[in-house]
């Protein structure tokens, strides 16, 4: 009796290799990072080649030691890995730390579960989320813009423009008073704020998405309904009490919304297959983000909603499959 192997799925092929996807990713992830080298300097590229130093090490150490396969590191999934997770996280982070959070996201998010395309979640947010919750101090540490290039001796520190904002609501001041003391949205657009080195310049990032698009890498699908989500539910707050809650522009410029919407959601391994699916994975991210943002201790929520929506796409798979090759469409007659 002959048996027929059937690999993971998506089972379509569009032509497109690993190598290309992956060097894409990292081509749009440019803009993104000129800035941040721009705003923290030296400490930016070190963390950064850091991190991917760290993935790439892993993945060939585990794969060739302890898996006892053929290293895939020329595949660019593990520099896509060590970029992302740079991008999420504060430029003075000790190294050890980042070190620590690469090995989390490629052994115990990626490899565990067997490695590019079985991983249920996305493993730089697992690294990212793991430091968070084991380092909750350093990680909400922010370094002030440009502080590497005034006096690199002193580690001058403040909060985001999320981290300002819960505060400020916490001590009982109105968004006018708060708005005093956050950057404009011209300087959230431009990166000239404090934050992880990835989620600073919505301009930067934007570049890089449209360059996602034009080589078809990502859909729109994602990014789309999950910022939409995200504008319609800060501006129902905003439109209902603009003293106590931010306005959508100010929710979409800050922290991840952006990173998240076009380069963590929009991974192909822990997204749904389908538009439908996409369009119900998307928004679900920008409303638990925006529940986090609005209600939780935290002041961003955009790795957490991007995980907890993870687990929930195979679930999201089953239900809105897609309509399958060759199947005649069967009409309901009323």
């Amino acid at each position: 009796m002959s048996h027929t192997i059937i690999s993971a799925s998506p089972h379509l092929h569009a032509g497109k290799t690993t190598n290309r996807i992956m060097y894409d990713v990292l081509i749009a992830l440019i803009p993104a990072f000129l800035v941040s080298v721009y705003v923290f300097g030296y400490a930016a590229l070190l963390l950064t080649s850091v991190a991917v130093i760290s993935c790439v090490g892993f993945e060939y150490l585990i794969q060739k030691y302890l898996l006892k396969i053929s290293p895939t590191i020329y595949d660019g999934s593990a520099w896509v890995t060590g970029v992302l997770l740079a991008f999420n996280l504060p430029a003075d982070l000790p190294l050890w730390m980042v070190v620590l959070g690469s090995f989390v996201a490629i052994g115990i998010a990626k490899q565990s579960f067997g490695g590019l395309g079985f991983n249920i979640f996305n493993p730089a947010l697992v690294g990212r989320v793991f430091l968070l919750i084991s380092f909750p101090v350093q990680m909400t540490t922010w370094p002030k813009a440009f502080y590497y290039h005034m006096n690199p001796a002193d580690a001058i520190t403040g909060a985001t423009p999320l981290g300002i904002l819960k505060e400020g609501i916490r001590n009982g001041n109105n968004i006018p008073e708060i708005y005093a003391h956050i950057p404009t949205h011209t300087d959230m657009w431009l990166g000239f704020t404090g934050g992880s080195l990835g989620e600073i310049s919505a301009l930067a990032l934007l570049i890089g998405a449209v360059y996602l698009l034009i080589r078809k890498v990502i859909t729109w699908h994602i990014p789309l309904s999950m910022l939409a989500s995200i504008a319609l539910i800060s501006g129902l707050f905003w439109w209902y009490d603009a003293t106590h809650y931010a306005s959508p522009v100010f929710h979409l410029l800050s922290g991840g919304a952006v990173l998240g919407a076009f380069f963590m959601a929009t991974d192909m391994v822990t997204s749904p297959m389908s538009r439908k699916g996409m369009l119900v994975f998307g928004f679900g991210i920008g409303f638990i983000s925006m529940i986090i943002r609005l209600f939780g201790a935290y002041p961003e929520g955009v790795s957490f909603a991007i995980l907890l929506m993870n687990a929930l796409v195979p679930l999201i798979n089953k239900s809105l499959k897609p309509r399958r090759f060759g199947s005649k469409i069967k009409h309901k007659i009323f």
